[in-house]
């Protein structure tokens, strides 16, 4: 009777190691994905990305593997959050060449051609950081940048009028891109 018990012992850790095995390298796609909101919020519009990011934390609740960060105006020093990540959505202020006041939405191959009017030394810092990453192999599979064109750069605290209006839409975008990422298998 001990043998027998001792071999079910066995065979029984043996299912559980495979069976925990399998689920953990195949139950989610991506086990980190990093929420980054950049911005500085003294500048009026430049700090739509720390404000898109607050409003997410505000009106979601994601499991432990999503992560929101307040990356504010650290630049390059956001770095490890880009490369620690299987995917990776950045909120911010953006002017594309030719643009309406409205929220952009660039993925993965599209983010260079983003960055065509620098209003501060965080956008030089994220270009930088998509560079750095790519050259240590450590670029995340995904990556997503969400933003508005801002209006007022003056200093104070607060989005305009304008871009106010434009936080939920793309609060919403990005809820259901992570939504997305968490389906996936």
């Amino acid at each position: 009777m001990e043998n027998k018990a001792c071999c079910w012992g066995e065979a029984l850790l043996q299912w559980a190691f495979s069976f925990r095995f399998n689920q953990t390298t195949c139950i989610v796609k991506y086990n980190r994905i990093n929420i980054i909101g950049l911005g500085n919020i003294l500048y009026g519009d430049e700090g739509f990305g720390v404000a898109a990011l607050n409003s997410l934390k505000e009106s979601s609740a994601f499991p432990e593997s999503v992560h929101c960060i307040d990356g504010g105006t650290q630049g390059v020093y956001l770095l490890d959050f880009i490369e620690s990540a299987d995917a990776v959505i950045v909120f911010d202020a953006l002017i594309p060449l030719d643009y309406d006041r409205q929220v952009y939405v660039y993925r993965n191959d599209e983010l260079p051609d983003f960055i065509h009017r620098k209003m501060s030394s965080h956008q030089m810092g994220f270009s930088e950081m998509l560079g750095i990453a790519k050259l240590h192999g450590k670029m995340p599979e995904e990556i997503v940048m969400i933003g508005a064109p801002p209006k007022d750069l003056e200093l104070n605290v607060g989005l305009s009028h304008e871009l106010a209006l434009l936080l939920p839409e793309a609060v919403e975008r990005a809820k259901e891109i992570i939504n997305t990422w968490l389906a996936e298998v």
